[in-house]
């Protein structure tokens, strides 16, 4: 009987049992989150967090800051109504769709979307398959003193200006170019690529591929670097050729990166390269080379209607991340990553 008087209530065990159980559960790692809680992640990863503290406040201040400044499009903006830029967009008068309404009866606005999007299409097709096929061509090569020169001659032009790159197409290809001048000596007139208006996309498109494929292969290099040599052994082993190697081993390694950058290349079809444009718009005129980069650029700065080039802007915006979200749900279609998994 004493003993039984000196053993505590059985709702007391189970409060102490329960406190236990808590306290076991607060000192376990979650298992869903990594198995370690946000807390214990915090004080291990503080001092990265705080290297990355000034890039996060630069990326704030000029990508993310700006961003308010879109008010602008729905508004009949004035910047002399004051010396400070805020407080002009704080006395300028709301207009509401004013501006989108204007951009959809602006034929040059059509031409330019139109211009954009066929020279999307056209560096999407000739453009990106360059630098998947020069990594194949490079990985392939046995010496390594080639593949390294290899390499370096293609990745050298990237580190070139657009003002350099223009300016070598124009003593190649232009009127007074070094093929111009061969064609002259044997009796032939009249060559200038730079001023066809009608190759003028094609132009822009070889330019590109010059200066920046070299460049692309990197990723592709990065992720064929990762592939195991004994798949291509058991390959070999199975009486697959280079091609059938090529084929079923290296091209399904590079399909993630391939379904990444596609994605990413997508989103940026609305940009397709403004200082290249604008450096040689005034030899085709701006029927054939105005594009939505440049279009706002003359708009906006030349002629001052800030509002109607931030409205243009702003739908420019919205597209690409409409175009992002869609081709990233084309490749989880597919089976890939794509930028974010599911």
């Amino acid at each position: 009987m004493a003993l039984q008087a000196q053993r505590p209530p059985r709702t007391a065990e189970k409060a102490v049992r329960g406190r236990e159980r808590r306290r076991s559960a607060k000192a376990r790692p979650d298992a869903r989150k990594g198995g370690i809680t946000w807390r214990i992640r915090l004080r291990r990863d503080r001092m990265l967090i705080l290297m990355t503290l000034p890039a996060i406040g630069l990326l704030l201040l000029f990508n993310y800051l700006p961003l308010l400044g879109n008010v602008v499009a729905f508004q009949d903006y004035n910047p002399y109504i004051s010396a400070n830029g805020i407080t002009a967009i704080l006395h300028s008068p709301m207009v509401g769709l004013e501006q989108f309404q204007r951009m959809v009866e602006d034929a040059d606005f059509w031409n330019a979307l139109q211009n954009t999007l066929v020279l999307f299409l056209i560096q999407l097709l000739l453009f990106f398959p360059v630098p998947v096929a020069l990594a194949l061509l490079i990985n392939s090569v046995v010496r390594p003193r080639v593949r390294a020169l290899s390499q370096a001659i293609l990745y050298l032009p990237h580190f070139f200006s657009w003002v350099l790159v223009v300016t070598v197409f124009q003593q190649m290809f232009g009127g007074a170019g070094l093929i111009a001048q061969i064609l002259q000596d044997h009796g032939v007139d009249g060559f200038d690529l730079m001023t066809d208006a009608g190759i003028f996309k094609y132009l822009l498109t070889a330019q590109m591929i010059w200066k920046d494929a070299g460049w692309g292969v990197i990723v592709f290099l990065a992720a064929l670097a990762s592939v195991s040599p004994e798949l291509y052994e058991a390959a070999a082993m199975d009486g697959a050729s280079r091609w059938r190697r090529m084929w079923h081993v290296t091209l399904p390694a590079l399909r993630p990166v391939i379904a990444l950058l596609l994605v990413l290349r997508v989103g940026d079809a609305l940009t397709v390269g403004f200082e290249q444009i604008l450096l040689q718009r005034r030899a085709v005129g701006a029927g054939a080379s105005e594009v939505l980069d440049t279009y706002v650029w003359s708009t906006g700065i030349q002629n001052g209607d800030f509002s109607y080039a931030a409205a243009v802007g702003l739908v420019k915006g919205v597209v690409g991340i409409c175009l992002v979200l869609a081709a990233n749900k084309f490749a989880h279609l597919l089976g890939e990553q794509g930028v974010y998994k599911k």
